[in-house]
C-alpha cells in the first residue's frame, strides 16, 4: 500500500489518503483486515501507534469514508489525541471538501443545518431531521441519537448536469455532507448509498467525488498549521470530460 504523508513530527502524521481503502475496521483487530486497513499499515509503519488510544482507532483522530480521498489526521502519541479530539469538539479545526454533485445549484453559498441520526430504514445511513417544527408523532420516530450537524457551501464551477462545490463543515457527523448534499436533493455524484436512482453519473467515475482538500488545525507546539491535497489524477480528469454550463 502506498500512502504518502504530508507532514510529520514527533506527534503527528498528516495522511494523504486515496480512495477505496477502509480507515480502521469496525470491529476489534483481525488478522484477515491487516493488508486492506489504512491503520495496520501505519502501524506497520509506525509500530508505537499500537499504544495511541483504543483499537480498532488506534491513533486515527476523525474518520474519512472508503471512498473519500485527502486529509487524515493521525496522533502519534496520547497527549495530541486528547489535544485535537478537544480541538474537533470546540470547532477548532477548520476542514474544507470539493464535491461534485448532481444537478444544479441555484445558490452560490447556503449553510445547511439540520439534526443527524442514524435512519430508520437503513442502519448503514444516516438520516437528516429538521430543527424546527417537529411534530410529537415526528419526534416519536426520531432516533434518540441524532445530533446536531452544520454544512456549508460554497458553488467553485457550475457544468450541465453537475456543480462543484467547495464544503466545510462545522460539525462531523458520520456521512455528514453526503448525508446533507441528498437531503438537499443534490447528491454527490457516484455516491452508490445517497444517490438517487435516476441520479446522473460522469463517464469513467467508479467512487464518490468527495475529497478532503484542506485542513487547519493548532499543533501542540501552540503552532497552527495548514494541509493542503491536490485533487486526485481520477476527479481531475472526470472535471476535464464535463461540459461547462453556458
Amino acid at each position: 500500500m502506498n500512502i504518502k504523508i504530508i507532514y510529520e513530527d514527533d506527534d503527528v502524521l498528516v495522511v494523504d489518503k486515496p480512495a477505496g481503502i477502509v480507515v480502521f475496521p469496525e470491529k476489534p483487530t483481525r488478522s484477515d483486515l491487516v493488508d486492506k486497513t489504512l491503520i495496520y499499515y501505519l502501524i506497520e509503519k509506525y509500530p508505537k501507534l499500537v499504544d495511541v488510544g483504543r483499537p480498532p482507532r488506534y491513533g486515527i483522530v476523525h474518520r474519512l469514508d472508503k471512498d473519500t480521498s485527502g486529509i487524515l489526521l493521525v496522533a502519534k502519541n496520547n497527549e495530541t489525541l486528547i489535544f485535537f479530539q478537544n480541538q474537533f469538539k470546540n470547532r477548532g479545526v477548520e476542514k474544507k471538501y470539493i464535491a461534485l454533485v448532481t444537478g444544479t445549484i441555484k445558490e452560490e453559498k447556503r449553510v445547511i443545518e439540520t439534526l443527524i441520526g442514524r435512519s430508520p430504514s437503513d442502519p448503514r445511513k444516516q438520516k437528516a431531521y429538521l430543527l424546527q417544527g417537529l411534530t410529537p408523532q415526528y419526534l416519536q420516530n426520531t432516533p434518540q441519537n441524532k445530533r446536531l450537524a452544520i454544512t456549508e457551501y460554497k458553488v467553485l464551477r457550475r457544468f450541465e448536469k453537475y456543480t462543484l462545490l467547495e464544503v466545510k463543515i462545522k460539525t462531523g457527523r458520520k456521512h455528514q455532507i453526503r448525508c446533507h448534499l441528498a437531503y438537499i436533493h443534490h447528491p454527490i455524484a457516484g455516491d452508490k448509498m445517497y444517490g438517487f436512482k435516476d441520479s446522473p453519473l460522469p463517464e469513467g467515475l467508479n467512487r464518490q467525488f468527495l475529497h478532503a482538500s484542506y485542513t487547519k488545525i493548532q499543533l501542540p507546539s501552540g503552532r497552527t498549521k495548514e494541509f493542503s491535497s491536490e485533487l486526485p489524477e481520477e476527479l481531475s480528469i472526470i472535471l476535464e470530460r464535463l461540459k461547462i454550463k453556458d
